[in-house]
Order: structure tokens, then sequence, then C-alpha cells
């Protein structure tokens, strides 16, 4: 059981990592100019792709007194949100991304900073919820009933009701560096998850064209989109203050799912947990 859900988590947070890197784009912008034809056919699209998503947390601020960033091309906006969020000393992330291996959704809530911490929670199809904390060298987890059922469905039901008995609501922890959490305390690295995001191993140019002013849970952003082929993504960038990436929506059918990013540079709750706590490495012999 163990393996299973770290492996979930991993591939949560590696997901994650993978849409922050949507802000590389603007590193191969060729495609967007600054004339006025570009920017009528930039509002067209905004305007169709607002109303295809006017049931998302974005929405249309009126009136807009003046436009952010006067003059920028799609791809100068965008490398400036890619620098402001790749200097970030924490942040938190939270939506839904696909998971490859099962064909579902996870759903995320992670709040990471550089020192290695992080706090949050994941859960799989809206199946239970897994919280995680990582502080210092300690890793602890805590799942509730329906994801430790959902997480052991084909294995013996006698085996699926002695896990639920022993760990269903209880906090346990484990090494960082052990084996069985290694990778997972890798990934609430930022140092890393940003190193990602700002190297971008891909050559195929990405078109970022401006969109209009919105805002995002209350904050004023501004709408940027990037073309890669057919697909095409969404992203919301702050306006006020840093040029911080707010939110990103996968315009991808193979990888659906949508990401808001809040709590820059703001401290991470990643504190041990109080009261008893089931120490995992101490149980050699617990596997499925």
């Amino acid at each position: 059981m163990r393996r299973r859900a770290r492996r979930t988590a991993l591939a949560a947070l590696l997901l994650a990592a993978g849409a922050t890197a949507c802000l590389t784009g603007c590193r191969s912008g060729q495609g967007d100019t600054s004339s006025g034809d570009t920017t009528r056919s930039a509002e067209s699209t905004a305007s169709a792709a607002s109303a295809q998503s006017a049931s998302a947390s974005p929405s249309a601020s009126t009136p807009t007194p003046k436009e952010p960033f006067t003059g920028l091309t799609g791809a100068q906006i965008s490398e400036r949100a890619l620098k402001a969020t790749t200097e970030a000393r924490s942040l938190r992330m939270s939506g839904t991304v696909p998971d490859e291996e099962s064909g579902g959704t996870i759903e995320i809530d992670i709040a990471l900073d550089r020192r290695g911490d992080c706090a949050g929670t994941m859960g799989m199809n809206g199946q239970g919820e897994a919280e995680l904390i990582k502080t210092g060298d300690t890793l602890y987890l805590k799942y509730d009933e329906r994801f430790l059922r959902a997480q052991s469905k084909g294995e013996p039901q006698a085996d699926t009701e002695a896990l639920v008995s022993l760990l269903a609501g209880r906090w346990t922890k484990m090494s960082a560096g052990g084996a069985d959490a290694k990778e997972m305390a890798g990934f609430c690295d930022l140092d890393k998850l940003l190193e990602d995001a700002g190297d971008s191993n891909d050559d195929t140019p990405t078109t970022v064209t401006r969109g209009k002013a919105t805002t995002v849970d209350g904050t004023p952003a501004f709408t940027l989109y990037e073309t890669d082929g057919s697909e095409r993504n969404t992203v919301y960038v702050a306006t006020e203050g840093k040029p911080y990436l707010l939110r990103f929506e996968s315009g991808s059918k193979r990888e659906p799912g949508a990401l808001s990013f809040t709590g820059y540079d703001e401290p991470v709750p990643a504190e041990s947990p109080s009261g008893e706590v089931l120490d995992l490495d101490d149980l050699d012999g617990m596997t499925t």
C-alpha cells in the first residue's frame, strides 16, 4: 500500500511540475507580434475562449480603465511571468491533473518551498484524500478510509481491512531519504520544480498571444494563449505586484486539467503532526 500511495502522490507532483512549465512558451513565441492585426486576432480569440470557459473561476473584469502590459507582446509578458514565478521562494498549487497510469484525475492542493518542505492534500477521482507533510528529513502521510479502499482495489479483502484498520485517519511517518519516500520527498523541493519550469527541452515553436484583462479568484490578471500545434493552453498572469503565474488551463484533450498558483513567498505550514504518529520505517514487513 505504501508503494501504491507513493506513486499516486509522485504522479501528481510530476504533472504539476509539467503544467508549471507552460511558461516556457515565451522563449519560442516568434509567432507573436505587436502589430494591430495580431492584437485584433488575439482579442477575437480571447473573446471566443471567454465564452467557452464562462463557468471557470477567472471572469472578465468590467470596466477596465487601462489595459495591463500595454505595449508588450504575449511572449514578452510570458517572459516576465516566467522570471517572477521561477524566482519565488514558495508557492501553493491546487487543482486537477490527469493520471496517465490510471486514466483518472488527481486532485492536489500542495504548498512547497525551496527548503524542500511541503504540506497539502491529494486525492484520486474524488475517492478519498491523503494528507502530506514533509519537514526536514521526515515525510508524514495520513490517509482517510475512502482513499485506502480505493487504492486497494483488487487486493484480498482481508488485507484491505487490515490496512484500513491500521492506517485510516492516522498520521504515519517515514524517513524522507528512504526507499519508499525518497522520490516523493524530492518533488516537494521547489528548487527542482521551478528548475524544470524554466528549462524547456521542447524545440517546437509555441505561439503566445495576448488575451484581455480578467480576474482569477478576485485577483486582477491578464490572459495569455499559448498555441502549440492544434493545442492551445490558457495562462493567467497577475497584473498587480509581481507578474506571477496565477492559473494554467490545459487545452489538450489528452492531458486536460487546470491548476491555480497562490501563496507566493508565504510560509509553508509544514509542521510535524502532534499526538501519536505511526513510524512506518519500523514496519519492515508492511507491503502489498
